[in-house]
């Protein structure tokens, strides 16, 4: 994962000032670094017997879709307020600089699911966090949270305890 690694760019004070921004899209642009991050997935989580995967809005609609695909899995995503036209629920929860939201529609996943959450980064947790009790709260259970990024020095495995995490790369 290495050579996945020195694909991300920092981008300094964003989205606000003292952030650094792990930059993806050069991944994005490698459709090797991306089969290898499909792979390096699809590897982990083969033992945890998915039955579908959930993917955060917006970067891990892109490796969710991907893995999904790759284990011949239905793909679910979890959006922000007032994207989903159908029969939703919602969490609020708060991340390393604010507040958000979390929504999926009700038929999203079913109570017979094993889900995997995939998003790109891991921060402080929260995001996962919310995206795991919506999966929850529909009688799912979670098999799995995966992430190509993990800030390990803001400790969002804190917030996921007891529960398989799967981070490619480290910082």
């Amino acid at each position: 994962m290495e050579s996945i690694k020195k694909l991300i760019r920092d981008i300094p004070d964003f989205p606000k000032p003292g952030i650094i921004f792990k930059d993806i899209t050069p991944i994005l642009g490698d459709p090797a670094a991306m089969a290898r991050i499909t792979g390096a997935f699809e590897k982990e989580f083969e033992s945890a017997r998915p039955t579908r995967v959930v993917g955060i809005e917006s970067r891990g609609f892109i490796f969710g879709a991907l893995l999904a695909q790759a284990l011949n899995l239905p793909f679910t995503p979890v959006r922000k307020p007032g994207k989903l036209p159908y029969d939703k629920i919602s969490v609020s929860y708060t991340l390393e600089y604010g507040e958000g939201t979390l929504e999926m529609h009700t038929d999203g996943v079913t109570r017979a699911d094993r889900v995997i959450v995939l998003d790109d980064l891991l921060a402080t947790g929260g995001t996962a966090a919310a995206a795991c009790e919506l999966v929850e709260k529909v009688g799912a259970k979670i098999a799995g949270i995966g992430f190509v990024i993990e800030l390990g020095f803001l400790e969002g495995r804190g917030r996921l305890k007891g529960r398989e995490i799967v981070s490619l790369v480290k910082f």
